[in-house]
């Protein structure tokens, strides 16, 4: 597993009625094979997930993932760690779903034929093959979710950032995305509101006002959540 280190980071954003801090100095080590980041909407949840891949810069402080700094080392970071975003279609911009897997390989397969089998394969390994030539616009919820987790992890990343995935979708397709995501290889760090999802990971974080206000074992973290909500 990776380590993803946050040591003493801050978020800050300047806004017309001035200064908002969205994560407090914050200092944590995660190195579960399953992370999940739970809160009420605004605790700055999505915020947190979002430094470990540089989609959102630190003011002060430092994110590593490794012996990586992120805000030094972004595009090293970005191989090893993917982000999945609440929205799939946010991260679906090819025509198909097979066109779709294949960008995420331009640059590990240079040869059009082995870009194209690999994608063939990253689909089979979500049961997705029968979709390669399904236009990404014509796919149920769930269908483009677990594509755009198949996209990105295509490129056999080590951590997948999961930032609400099963928020968008109804009960059975959450249902399914959630074992998919709770069955792969790669460390999660999930932001979810879905606690019994959150319950079965290793370990969780609760996070309110932008400060770390519990953080242990999953199932015990979410009990005090339900608790004090």
């Amino acid at each position: 597993m990776a380590r993803i280190t946050l040591d003493g980071v801050s978020v800050r954003r300047t806004t017309a009625d001035g200064e908002i801090v969205a994560l407090h100095e914050t200092s944590v080590v995660l190195a579960e094979r399953r992370v999940a980041l739970v809160g009420p909407n605004g605790a700055g949840k999505s915020t947190m997930a979002r430094l470990v891949n540089g989609l959102v810069p630190a003011s002060s402080g430092t994110v590593r993932v490794d012996d990586l700094d992120v805000a030094e080392h972004g595009r090293e970071v970005r191989r090893r760690v993917a982000f999945a975003f609440t929205d799939p279609r946010a991260q679906l911009v090819m025509p198909t779903a097979g066109e779709d897997v294949a960008l995420s390989l331009r640059r590990s397969h240079r040869d059009k034929h082995a870009r194209a089998e690999a994608a063939r394969e990253a689909l089979r390994g979500f049961a997705l093959e029968d979709l390669h030539d399904r236009s990404v616009h014509a796919l149920s919820g769930g269908q483009a979710q677990l594509l755009a987790l198949a996209s990105v992890l295509a490129t056999r990343p080590d951590v997948l950032v999961a930032d609400e995935p099963t928020t968008l979708l109804d009960l059975g397709n959450a249902r399914h995305v959630a074992e998919v995501l709770l069955g792969l290889p790669q460390q999660l760090l999930l932001v979810t509101h879905d606690l019994e999802l959150a319950a079965r990971c290793d370990r969780a974080l609760l996070i309110r006002d932008g400060r770390v206000a519990a953080d242990g074992e999953a199932a015990e973290v979410v009990e005090h959540y339900r608790r004090t909500a």
